[in-house]
């Protein structure tokens, strides 16, 4: 590779992937994760989930574990979750409720602003530690967004509205759209994981074309019979894809009875929108459902893949609430999009894919991903 080009060349009509070694080399994999997961702001959950004071959850950043926790004060704030005096991981449950942090090993103890409140059998010291703020639960950047927690572990990352809203007025052209489903207002009601044999790069972009849709997503394609175009709707700003005619809802018997979720507008009915929030996240916008996923990069050649779907919470409570209809769906939509990504990962160290692979003009807008990606980790393309 050569330093001075920062875009995926062109052939005439067509254009180039990048290379086969950017889905397998480790050495890759270590930039992307300094560069590009270190830097950008990172979904790990719902506000919802940390609702009043006191209420954590505890996730995985990187190498780095994380606590999310409400304060007395209201503020829901993230910290690495390690004691300032030996490192022991200090809640080491995925969720719960405390007014106290308390190491386990040597029960000191911080507030929910992370502030170190009491260590134990250390008169000779005590005045130096409690309340110090140099041994206070070490911060990481936090930030709300339609609902949803992002965490950044740069030191000065920019303003989450900058990376994201940016992302949102782009495959819009404007934020009113989106904010019209409310996330901030829905509730996980399923998830599933998915471990994925393939590159996290292979993930994002098949989700953002639509070229292999009539190929493999025989489900999918009946539910939008545009998509057997192979267009998709990512490739065009504002885009979205209409319900079959002959289908009342997104699920797999195209049966259901919900009502539109609570902001949306007429012209909102029957239309579904994909929408890539890079690096990581993918959003599905139905009329009664929004879909989320989240892909964890495990390994240059391994990913876990999070899916969530979120309802409105009084659809929930309703006694004939059913969601298995609309899970099925994209289940079977994640299925075999994963099995794709494995058929491409297989390959990626092949001497056939050396050089990398070609793109046709419907699916070139993938090369906005390429070169983000490229640009972020200082790689160039012969």
């Amino acid at each position: 590779m050569v330093m001075n080009q920062t875009t995926v060349s062109d052939k005439g009509k067509l254009k180039e992937t990048l290379k086969g070694e950017l889905y397998t080399s480790p050495e890759i994999f270590e930039l992307e994760k300094e560069q590009i997961f270190a830097k950008t702001w990172i979904l790990v959950g719902f506000e919802y989930e940390v609702g009043k004071p006191g209420h954590y959850i505890t996730t995985k950043v990187q190498n780095e574990n994380i606590l999310i926790v409400r304060g007395k004060d209201n503020v829901v704030r993230a910290f690495i979750n390690a004691c300032r005096h030996r490192g022991a991981t200090l809640c080491n449950d995925p969720c719960g409720k405390t007014g106290v942090i308390r190491c386990p090993y040597h029960s000191w103890s911080y507030g929910l602003d992370g502030s170190l409140l009491g260590v134990p059998n250390t008169s000779e010291c005590r005045d130096e530690l409690v309340n110090n703020e140099n041994y206070g639960l070490e911060p990481v950047h936090l930030q709300i967004w339609h609902g949803m927690i992002w965490l950044n572990l740069a030191e000065n990352p920019l303003p989450v509205e900058q990376q994201l809203d940016t992302q949102i007025f782009d495959r819009f052209g404007e934020l009113a759209t989106f904010s019209r489903y409310q996330i901030q207002d829905l509730k996980v009601a399923h998830r599933k994981e998915y471990e994925v044999a393939a590159n996290w790069k292979l993930i994002v972009e098949n989700f953002q074309e639509c070229y292999h849709c009539s190929s493999i997503h025989p489900e999918l394609t009946a539910t939008l019979p545009e998509f057997r175009s192979g267009i998709g709707t990512q490739n065009s700003v504002g885009g979205g894809a209409m319900f079959n005619d002959e289908l009342d809802a997104f699920s797999i018997s195209g049966k259901g009875n919900r009502p539109m979720l609570k902001g949306l507008l007429p012209e909102d009915d029957r239309l579904y929108y994909g929408i890539t929030i890079l690096p990581l996240v993918f959003i599905n916008l139905t009329p009664d459902h929004v879909i989320v996923h989240r892909i964890i990069p495990i390994s240059a050649e391994k990913s876990k893949v999070i899916c969530e779907w979120l309802f409105d919470p009084e659809e929930m409570e309703k006694s004939d609430f059913d969601l298995e209809d609309a899970v099925e769906l994209f289940h079977r939509v994640n299925m075999q999009d994963f099995d794709a990504c494995e058929w491409c990962q297989e390959n990626m160290g092949s001497r056939a894919y050396k050089n990398g692979g070609i793109l046709v003009p419907i699916e070139q807008h993938v090369t906005k991903f390429y070169n983000f990606v490229l640009e972020s980790i200082g790689m160039k393309v012969e």
